[in-house]
C-alpha cells in the first residue's frame, strides 16, 4: 500500500508543479464493463481541464487518458471520472483494484447521466462493503473552494425532477469518491453546442467541477 501511496503523491506534487516546463497531468475517463456508455460525454473533460487551467492555473492536459477499472495505469491519475446511463458491473478483480487505488490515495467521480443510480450503488458496496454513501451537509469544503455553493451542487439537467444530491464514500477521514446525482455536472461541462444549456448552467458546472479539481488536489490528503 505505501507503494501505491508514493506513486500517487508523486503525481499530486507533479500536479502542484506548474511552473515553465513542468509536464501536464491529464484527468482521466473510467472504462468500464456492464454495457454502460462510460464514452457519454466525449467533450466534458476537455472543457474542465481548459477551465481549470485558466481560473485555479493549474497545469491540466485537455486531452484526457482512459482508463479501465481494472488496470494497473489507474493509479497514474489521481482523479478518475465515471458518467453513463447505466448498466455498470464489477468484477471481483476489478472491485479489488478500484478499493487499492481508493484507499492509495485515488479519487472516484461519479456523476449520473441518468439511469446510472440502481448500479452505482451495488458496485461501490462491493468495493467498500463495510460504509455507506453518505449525503454530504451544504457546509462540507468540497462546496467551499474557489467558487461557493451555499446550496450544494447546482442543477444542470432536470432528470426527475428532484434537487441534486452530492453523497460521498469516506474513507478513514477522507473523501474517496463523491457522487453527483440528479444535475448532471458532465453534461454541463460540454461544448455548449451539445445540449445549448443557458451560460449560467453552463458556468456554473464548470465552477463545481473546479471545485472537485482543487479540493482533491490541495484539501484531501491521503493519511500516511
Amino acid at each position: 500500500m505505501r507503494g501505491i501511496k508514493q506513486l500517487l503523491l508523486a503525481v499530486f506534487f507533479s500536479f502542484l508543479c506548474i511552473g515553465a516546463g513542468a509536464q501536464s497531468m491529464k484527468l482521466a475517463l473510467l472504462v468500464y464493463n456492464g454495457g454502460g456508455d462510460w464514452y457519454a460525454n466525449p467533450t466534458s473533460l476537455k472543457n474542465l481541464a481548459i477551465f481549470c487551467n485558466e481560473q485555479l492555473h493549474t497545469n491540466l492536459d485537455p486531452v484526457e487518458a482512459h482508463v479501465e477499472v481494472g488496470s494497473p495505469d489507474i493509479f497514474n491519475y489521481p482523479y478518475v471520472h465515471m458518467t453513463g446511463h447505466g448498466r455498470w458491473s464489477l468484477s471481483d478483480a476489478e472491485a479489488q483494484n478500484l478499493r487499492k487505488y481508493l484507499e492509495g490515495g485515488g479519487f472516484l467521480h461519479i456523476d449520473d447521466n441518468y439511469g446510472l443510480d440502481v448500479y452505482v450503488r451495488p458496485a461501490l458496496k462491493k468495493v467498500f462493503p463495510e460504509l455507506e454513501l453518505v449525503e454530504l451537509p451544504f457546509t462540507y469544503p468540497i462546496y467551499h473552494q474557489k467558487y461557493n455553493f451555499p446550496n450544494g451542487l447546482p442543477k444542470i439537467h432536470e432528470h426527475d425532477g428532484g434537487p441534486p444530491k452530492g453523497w460521498g464514500l469516506i474513507y478513514k477521514g477522507r473523501l474517496v469518491c463523491f457522487y453527483s446525482f440528479d444535475t448532471d455536472l458532465g453534461d454541463g461541462w460540454e461544448d455548449f453546442d451539445v445540449h445549448r444549456d443557458p451560460p449560467e448552467k453552463h458556468l456554473a458546472a464548470l465552477q463545481m467541477g473546479a471545485n472537485l479539481i482543487q479540493y482533491i488536489f490541495m484539501n484531501n490528503p491521503v493519511a500516511p
